[in-house]
């Protein structure tokens, strides 16, 4: 699984570098999009495929059929014993010493499905959020689309074939514009492409190259919208342009939908502007076969030539012809304390092992100073042990002898237990009958092999089952159960979250909030800070609006009303938690993006301190990840722009322009520049060095 996941990954991450290095600048834009998809896909297939021996650059492994009896090994290693005491102790210690990838890897594969699971479900959350928005709020039908009214300063986007805007931002011109932009990502089926991409996401969320991946292909799928509006009769370039100044704004989309982002601004400008690819160029494109076909030569598993070596037939000896740990081989071991830390090696493989831990007392008579025999019996089996301790050090062979009537009684109760090695994996994690039971007692009736494992691995018994249930979670399953038990959620820190005003918690947030280390005394910091600021705050916002608000009618007013009311997020129920104070996230959502991004009382303080007391989430969420900082707004009040608003400073960050910027063009002669013409400058390239070059050009 592991070296699949990191195969696909390497793939993925030469494919992009490809892009960058060769295509990404080209205005074959149908084509790049063919490319980045089939690349996605190629990525998972191509590990999946052998080659044959004389096309791959790896060596064939030999399979060789070899039938040895079992009691030429166990005399050999026992005369090995004997005759080199010293040597053997020596490598005893080495392997006891040495972390063994055998034990790591499960750990791996834990942590790498744990995260699959977190994504996955942020991804089923996304689209749940856009389905509810698509038939919740009022919608217009024309034709095969939908129209959805939304309100707030929220740049428009699309997802399926619903469109969702905000009508009262725009002037008809630009609104037409941007209905027919995103009509032409429907047509286009580009939310397909969002939705694979996303999936890639799930799968390869450790790959800070897929995440690039996404925003490569949500750059494509742009530069194909705006090359195929301005192919439409009265759609001129300029006017375009100057409508994506008016709708782009710095917001957080759902990753699922096509949208306007102004980070993309600048770099869509200079697409339209760009001078359409040669089709001469197209060769670019033939190198990523040779690409594709170097990996499957290079790291391909080749088709093994077989090869039989005839021995000595031996019937008693029993061989699992699975992979991994056989039911018989080496072991070593290592007392310390109450436990015997072992570690399990296959015959003929003595690169792979798998390492276990007992407790002493489940074993008798160890053999010390001399071979013997001892064993260990649970339901699943017998493990047989051959060979001897020297202090605290031993090693010898081992046997497995599976319990056919444990067998009988798991596929009774649904659990398919039919080969020897899938009963000694029972018997290490020590899955007993009682506890299959149990867990069916508990109403856990759907069971298998592969979420009986974990379970019992993590020690998820009846005391920790029962004790969840009794927090709030009466109806939660065995997957949740995993993450719940793997990151400590006990009934302790569900209750210190419900008293902290979560009250509707779900088993997704509860993982998400441990997962980010939430607890209920963070929680109460910011509900304690932002309490005690709240008159000064509303005395603000009040002050703010008086200012910057236009006169609108009586029934534009009372709708600016409410949407206040909703801003200021106070709603006075025991769920709620004052110091969330934007609609456009939820409380929990909210709480998450401040711990991710260490957003602490210090943080708000220090824009506290130069003037901006009643910042909202988003803006405070934007500042801290475009780092806005105090100074950088001291940088700007010094320039002689003292009255700017938090968006402003966000626009501005996210166009890279700074005091010096400002500075050099009021030297060119633009004393009284106002900040929206800065940022409509920058993003068009018009730039202080720009105007001097001209104006030195006459």
């Amino acid at each position: 699984m592991i070296p699949y996941i990191l195969y696909a990954s390497l793939i993925l991450t030469a494919c992009l570098i490809f892009y960058k290095l060769l295509l990404q600048k080209e205005t074959f834009f149908n084509l790049n999009r063919f490319v980045l998809i089939a690349c996605m896909l190629m990525a998972f297939i191509l590990p999946v495929i052998h080659v044959p021996q004389q096309f791959s650059f790896r060596k064939a492994p030999v399979a060789v059929n070899i039938d040895v009896t079992q009691n030429v090994i166990q005399a050999n290693s026992l005369q090995s014993v004997e005759q080199n005491p010293e040597a053997t102790i020596n490598e005893t210690t080495q392997q006891s010493q040495s972390i063994s990838v055998g034990q790591i890897m499960p750990w791996l594969v834990y942590l790498y499905w744990f995260g699959v699971i977190i994504f996955g479900l942020n991804f089923l959350m996304q689209a749940v959020v856009l389905l509810y928005k698509a038939y919740s709020r009022p919608v217009i039908i024309d034709g095969k689309f939908r129209i959805v009214e939304i309100t707030g300063d929220k740049a428009p986007c699309s997802f399926g074939n619903n469109i969702f805007i905000n009508p009262e931002k725009y002037d008809w011109e630009t609104f037409k514009q941007v209905l027919l932009h995103e009509k032409i990502h429907i047509e286009q089926k580009h939310t397909l492409d969002l939705l694979l991409a996303e999936i890639v996401i799930i799968f390869q969320w450790f790959n800070p190259f897929a995440w690039l991946w996404r925003k490569e292909l949500e750059k494509n799928l742009e530069y194909f919208t705006d090359h195929k509006l301005l192919q439409h009769d009265g759609i001129k370039k300029e006017s375009y342009q100057v409508s994506l100044l008016k709708v782009a704004a710095p917001h957080f989309p759902l990753s699922l939908t096509t949208n306007y982002n102004q980070s993309l601004l600048k770099n869509r400008i200079v697409m339209m502007n760009a001078k359409k690819s040669n089709v001469h160029i197209a060769w670019k494109y033939f190198f990523l076969l040779p690409l594709m076909v170097l990996f499957v030569c290079l790291f391909n598993e080749p088709i093994a030539q077989s090869q039989t070596v005839p021995s000595k037939p031996n019937t008693n000896a029993h061989h699992d012809d699975d992979d991994g740990l056989k039911t018989e081989g080496t072991w070593f071991a290592t007392i310390k304390d109450d436990k015997i830390n072992f570690q399990f090696k296959t015959d003929g493989d003595m690169t792979s092992s798998n390492g276990n831990s007992f407790l002493l007392s489940e074993f008798k008579d160890l053999p010390r100073d001399k071979a013997g025999t001892f064993t260990m019996t649970r339901d699943a089996g017998v493990m047989e042990f051959k060979g001897k301790f020297e202090g605290n050090k031993g090693m010898g062979d081992y046997k497995f002898s599976a319990n056919k009537a444990y067998m009988s009684d798991m596929k009774k109760e649904g659990i398919d237990v039919t080969k020897d090695r899938d009963a000694m994996v029972f018997f290490f994690v020590n899955v007993k009958r009682s506890y299959v039971q149990m867990l069916k007692k508990n109403g856990f009736t759907d069971l298998n092999k592969d979420k009986l494992i974990p379970l019992a691995a993590l020690d998820v018994n009846e005391g920790y089952i029962t004790s969840i249930k009794q927090a709030g979670f009466p109806n939660i399953d065995l997957e949740q159960l995993v993450p719940f038990k793997s990151l400590n959620i006990d009934k302790a820190y569900i209750d210190e979250i419900r008293n902290a005003g979560y009250k509707n918690l779900t088993t997704d947030k509860v993982i998400t909030f441990k997962a980010q280390g939430i607890d209920g005394k963070y929680i109460a910091d910011f509900k304690n800070s932002v309490k005690a600021d709240m008159p000064e705050q509303k005395e603000m916002k009040e002050q703010n609006e008086q200012e910057e608000k236009p006169e609108h009618d009586n029934a534009d007013k009372e709708n600016d009303h409410d949407r206040n009311r909703e801003y200021d997020g106070i709603k006075g129920d025991e769920d709620s938690t004052s110091w969330i104070r934007t609609p456009a996230r939820s409380d929990e959502d909210a709480l998450i993006a401040f711990k991710i991004f260490n957003i602490n009382d210090a943080f708000v303080n220090s824009f506290k301190a130069v003037g901006y007391k009643n910042l909202s989430n988003e803006e405070l969420i934007s500042m801290k990840v475009l780092g806005v900082t105090p100074e950088y707004i001291k940088g700007f009040k010094t320039a002689g722009y003292g009255n700017l608003k938090p968006n402003d400073f966000i626009g501005l960050k996210t166009q890279s322009i700074t005091p010096e910027i400002i500075r050099q063009y009021k030297d060119l002669g633009f004393n009284d520049i106002k900040i929206d013409d800065v940022i409509g400058a920058k993003a068009t390239g018009t730039s202080p060095s720009f105007i001097k070059s001209m104006r030195d050009k006459g």
